[in-house]
């Protein structure tokens, strides 16, 4: 059954306009009889569009290809070579998601605008003075046209183009129609511009700014230990030979005097920060400031993003950033089967339709290779083979840093000092934009040094290095590594190309092995010291000096404990390694705490309690963290302290198991109180007139102050009749969470605050359409745990593609992934899939060798691509 009947695509259509009206003032409303025309509007997208049977013809082709679709919509792929597997590749993936290809794609051009109009203006602006553009054409020209990247990419485009062009108007997306926009031409660059767009999210995390603030209000001792340090639990990728996490809980130093030299650095670089980059919008006056389509607009240093929101966003923006990914293997003397297991599982922006679109790709001899795809990607991304599966979470290595440049002209440069001599700009660019009409409506200048871009920020110049400009080889890596026949030999495929984003790469085969690697390009300072500061730029001394070699990658391979896992912390414990590679905030204890638990307590594991893992409930964070709360209140109670609030609050916080089941009534409470804690430790960070710290340091470092409970970082500066103690500040914000709770959610004696109705997991339309958006799903798991979806009023993350792989000679597999493999939401296969995830249900995964291994009933459809 469709998911949107024909009433509630017209509502849409209405609804559509009202939003232009509410973004744009008085301009022009798309047309509503172009919308709802019977014969080309959105009424023709109300119908299966999965015909039994199709057939089409693609150029370049070397000879037919065989598509059949399983029961769960995936595409099995058969051709002769690999060139027509992946053009068929193309032609599916555009015929289920030819908008988001589209979309995903001018996102890392940097030419929204073009698409969606001036609201994107900000985000477009942000992704061409990174430079992201300019890099991919870069690579492209440097691109041999008879390599094998450059024939891949080409490939890819013919598939996309040929299902593009056999569309007439009236069977265009949707979104096409209410954007009143035609399909543009699928090119090579494309695909590199997607690249880019993966690097922004997965690598692009600068840190200067925080620390510099950090300095500016408590000093540099302090602002050190609570902002540029290493975690004080460590439980690594690479694994370290103990049984057990190891921790260093000292005290952590007092806030300190302002440095003043931090504080005018800070001054300088905020000053006027809304200008950023001198921008020239055609009549001098820039656009009204608008709701962004497809991400925030940001300054290289997340500066203007951050200086436009309140408190409160800012706060959650920060709670957001910290979510990523989970995997682990499993080694055959450890599970039930005597086989190797694997299990994965991204965590990234729920959207409708899907980030990932699930395939399967045989060329006999050459390739069999199925899993997940992102479209615009000319491959499988995670997945498995006959012979290994494997999975990846984000590293959080530290891979842009700044430099304060001097320049010969602070308003118009054309050059910058070097090691005592001016050096002209290596290029200069003028960006110009444009609106879905063609209309100029503003444009850049550009400029870069030897490092990278540069940006004018505040009074300042800073120049910038980033790995994702200097990436662009990493499909040959994968190219590379479905030819493996072995774990090592796919890691080592993948290390041979691969720059960024960095990636804990993990992999079992059929033999046994287990491996994991944290693969990318990681700089090594000068002196092999910190990226946390803005460098000097006036010396070529302060350049990086080069990359951390190969094998010194946090990795292993088959380790003594029987198990790898993986959950975005700190990849190597920096007591055996102090080389420099992120700050505690760039990654999360959490979760590699509670999956090691898991995985220690459970000798003979199975693939279902893989897959249980996945949705464990289970959080190290409460078990840690939730008893200092309880301990407060009743310290407090026992004192004397008479507040029914805080009565009812212990009462309620006391009784939770600590586990996020979807019908828990604890976690909410927690959840605010912690939250509302990390507003008053912090209050040294607040600025005059706000209420929310500018930065927050890792929740790890409460496990520092709860142990110190007379810590001067409990006492809130703000109050001055009492002095605060660590038991006197969490009973407060227990007490303050569980006021506001009432307040939102009403009284929890009548109307109890289940997690499934007050924090369920949210999916929404990549054009952010309530009437094309998921209904909210309840999900057992939070924050901290290894399912920590989350849904908030700026984005929704969770658990974008689960999967579980069992080894055996004919791997078996389970997976899904919220959503469904259209994305047209008039489908009844655009939402299909959300139930099972909700639930934390996988899969099974149909892997056929031949089309003749279809039986039936397990084919959907079937579409037959030939040469032209």
């Amino acid at each position: 059954m469709a998911r949107f009947s024909v009433s509630a695509l017209v509502s849409l259509a209405i609804g559509l306009a009202a939003t232009w009206i509410g973004v744009r003032g008085a301009g022009p409303v798309p047309p509503l009889n172009a919308v709802l025309s019977p014969t080309v509007g959105l009424w023709i997208n109300a119908v299966d569009d999965l015909p039994a049977e199709a057939s089409a013809d693609i150029p370049g082709l070397t000879d037919a290809v065989q598509i059949q679709y399983d029961r769960r919509s995936v595409p099995h792929i058969f051709a002769a070579t690999d060139l027509d597997a992946i053009r068929a590749l193309g032609y599916v993936v555009a015929r289920d998601r030819l908008f988001q290809l589209e979309l995903q794609s001018r996102a890392g051009e940097g030419t929204l605008t073009e698409l969606v109009d001036e609201v994107a203006l900000v985000a477009d602006q942000e992704t061409r003075r990174l430079g992201m553009p300019r890099a991919a054409q870069q690579r492209l020209a440097s691109l041999d046209t008879a390599g094998t990247l450059h024939r891949v990419l080409q490939a890819y485009a013919d598939g996309i183009n040929a299902y593009r062009t056999s569309l007439s108007t009236a069977q265009y997306p949707v979104e096409y129609k209410l954007l009143q926009k035609a399909p543009r031409e699928w090119l090579p660059i494309h695909s590199l511009h997607l690249l880019n767009r993966m690097g922004y999210t997965l690598a692009h995390a600068p840190i200067e700014l925080d620390l510099l603030q950090a300095r500016a209000l408590v000093g540099e001792q302090a602002a050190r230990a609570v902002w540029d340090a290493s975690s004080p639990v460590q439980e690594p990728i690479q694994p370290a030979p103990r049984t057990a996490p190891r921790e260093e809980l000292t005290p952590l130093p007092a806030p300190g005097a302002p440095d003043t030299v931090a504080a005018r650095l800070v001054a300088s670089l905020t000053d006027g920060i809304d200008a950023g980059f001198a921008t020239h919008p055609p009549g001098g006056a820039a656009p009204p400031p608008a709701r962004v389509v497809a991400g925030h607009g940001r300054s290289p240093l997340r500066w203007a993003r951050d200086a436009g929101l309140s408190p409160e966003d800012r706060f959650v923006q920060q709670q957001e950033r910290a979510f990523a990914s989970n995997n682990w293997a499993v080694a055959p003397a450890r599970s039930a089967s005597g086989l190797a297991l694997l299990a994965g599982d991204p965590h990234l922006e729920l959207t409708l339709p899907s980030i990932w679109y699930e395939v399967h790709l045989v060329v006999p001899g050459v390739m069999d290779v199925g899993g997940v795809t992102i479209p615009g990607l000319p491959g499988v991304t995670i997945g498995f083979t006959r012979a290994f599966a494997w999975s990846f979470t984000n590293t959080g290595a530290d891979v842009m840093d700044f430099w304060r440049e001097t320049v010969n002209d602070p308003a118009r440069p054309t050059a910058y000092e070097l090691d005592g001599k001016l050096q002209p700009f290596v290029d200069t660019r003028i960006e110009t934009y444009r609106n879905k009409s063609g209309r100029i409506i503003a444009t850049d200048t550009v400029r870069y040094t030897h490092r990278g871009p540069l940006a004018k920020q505040g009074r300042e110049w800073l120049s910038m290095r980033w790995t994702v400009l200097e990436a662009g080889q990493e499909l040959l890596g994968f190219y590379a590594g479905l030819r493996a026949t072995t774990a090592q030999s796919f890691l080592d495929s993948l290390a041979t190309y691969y720059t960024a984003p960095a990636q804990n790469m993990i992999v079992a085969d059929t033999s046994g092995t287990i491996a994991i690697r944290s693969t990318g390009r990681h700089p090594i300072r000068a002196d092999s010291g910190r990226g946390s500061d803005i460098l000097d730029g006036r010396t070529r001394m302060a350049d990086w000096i080069g990359f951390r070699p190969i094998q010194r990658y946090p990795q292993s391979v088959n380790p003594a404990q029987g198990y790898l896992a993986s959950a975005n912390q700190e990849p190597i414990d920096p007591a055996f390694d102090p080389l420099y590679l992120g700050v505690d905030p760039h990654y999360e204890i959490w979760r590699a705490l509670q999956v090691n638990r898991l995985l220690r307590a459970d000798r003979a594991v199975t693939p279902d309690a893989m897959r249980r893992y996945q949705t464990d409930p289970g959080s190290v964070r409460a078990d840690r963290l939730v008893p200092a709360f309880v301990h407060a209140a009743r310290t407090r109670l026992a004192a004397g302290d008479t507040t029914a609030t805080l009565k009812a609050a212990e009462a309620m916080l006391g009784a939770w198991d600590r586990r996020y089941t979807r019908d828990n009534t604890g976690a909410r409470l927690f959840e605010t109180a912690l939250g509302r804690a990390m507003t008053l430790i912090w209050d040294e960070f607040i600025p005059e007139g706000s209420q929310t710290p500018l930065v927050r340091p890792s929740e790890s470092r409460l496990l520092q102050l709860i142990a110190d409970s007379v810590s001067p970082w409990w006492d809130d500066r703000r109050t001055t009749d009492v002095r605060e103690d660590r038991d006197r500040l969490l009973a407060r914000a227990l007490v303050t969470a569980y006021d506001t709770l009432r307040t939102e959610f009403g009284d929890p004696t009548s109307t109890p605050w289940t997690w499934g109705r007050v924090a369920p997991a949210k999916p929404r339309h990549l054009l952010q359409l309530a009437g094309f958006a998921a209904p909210e799903v309840p999900i057992d798991g939070g924050r901290g745990t290894l399912n920590p979806s989350i849904g908030s009023r700026r984005a929704n993350f969770g658990a974008s593609w689960r999967m579980v792989v069992e080894l055996d000679r004919t791997p078996r597999i389970m997976a899904t992934y919220p959503g469904g493999q259209s994305g047209n939401p008039a489908s009844p296969r655009y939402l299909d899939r959300l139930p099972l995830w909700g639930r934390g249900t996988l899969d099974t995964v149909f892997v056929p060798r031949t089309p003749a291994d279809f039986p039936a009933t397990a084919v959907r459809a079937r579409l037959t691509l030939r040469a032209r």
